[in-house]
């Protein structure tokens, strides 16, 4: 097929996009995973630490704005 020969030299818009981008600020890579590291990637739980807290915790009346009789 004539199709095979002409997809693999085909470049999307998108793509060309992208290349332009990181050539323009070699840095963007990085950033985006220092960004990525400071919202999404957290340290591990520690349990024990985890567990004392949730005991620790004062527990809440059931409907806060009705006042004990």
């Amino acid at each position: 097929m004539a199709f095979s020969k002409q997809q693999s030299q085909y470049e999307s818009e998108f793509t060309k996009f992208l290349k332009e981008l990181k050539q323009k600020d070699p840095t963007l890579e990085e950033k985006q995973r220092a960004g990525r590291a400071l919202l999404w990637d957290k340290a591990p739980i520690d349990l024990d630490a985890r567990r004392r807290a949730e005991e620790s915790r004062v527990k809440q009346q059931p409907y806060v704005y009705q006042p004990k009789s």
